[in-house]
């Protein structure tokens, strides 16, 4: 079995900020799997399912995001997993919205989610998928400023939502790629680089 993580906070206030976009990953596996994440085990919302022919259980921490790594850990030592068995999907400001990328270590960058999972596993060789969220200021200036918080927790706009959920498609594929063809493979196929005169050809 993997243990499938969307970071996120809890709360209907939260639900479309940018820094929900691990969630908002979670969801559309559960409703591609058609499950519903309702479970309470380990301090987070769960679901058994099955993608891509492989036993998952999907969860979403009810700790908020800073806390994120205690349930993680609970959820790895309830169901007696290591950290080779976790995939992570959470937002990332270094990333341009609309891309997304695989790595299977790595800092938290100033996350507040990822250092809480590094600290409570005690390493940070485990699997994530970045979701990106960040953008150059816009003409409206609204811009990421202050480390991003009040961007992140900000309601997204129509035009964002749309973008990010043709990638929440892609992180979905991303990870029945991790599970059906390797780690290695999903990441020469979803960290690739487009480049603007690519798209419009």
């Amino acid at each position: 079995m993997k243990l499938i993580v969307g970071l996120g906070n809890p709360g209907p206030e939260y639900e479309l900020t940018p820094h929900n976009a691990g969630f908002l990953a979670v969801d559309r596996i559960a409703a591609i799997c058609n499950v519903q994440i309702a479970n309470r085990r380990a301090r987070a919302l769960t679901a058994k399912a099955k993608l891509a022919g492989h036993e998952v259980l999907l969860a979403k921490p009810e700790t908020f995001m800073n806390l994120s790594g205690l349930s993680v850990a609970a959820l790895l030592h309830e169901l007696e997993l290591g950290v080779e068995d976790l995939i992570v999907l959470y937002d990332e400001l270094a990333i341009p919205l609309g891309t997304l990328r695989i790595r299977e270590r790595g800092s938290a960058g100033g996350h507040n989610g990822v250092k809480s999972i590094s600290g409570a596993l005690g390493t940070e060789e485990w699997l994530r998928v970045r979701i990106g969220v960040g953008k150059p200021p816009l003409e409206s200036g609204r811009e990421v400023k202050a480390g991003g918080t009040d961007f992140l927790l900000s309601p997204m706009r129509k035009a964002e939502m749309a973008v990010l959920d043709e990638v929440l498609d892609q992180a979905v594929r991303a990870v029945e790629t991790i599970l059906t063809k390797g780690v290695g493979t999903a990441m020469q196929e979803f960290n690739r680089k487009v480049e603007p005169e690519q798209e419009s050809s």
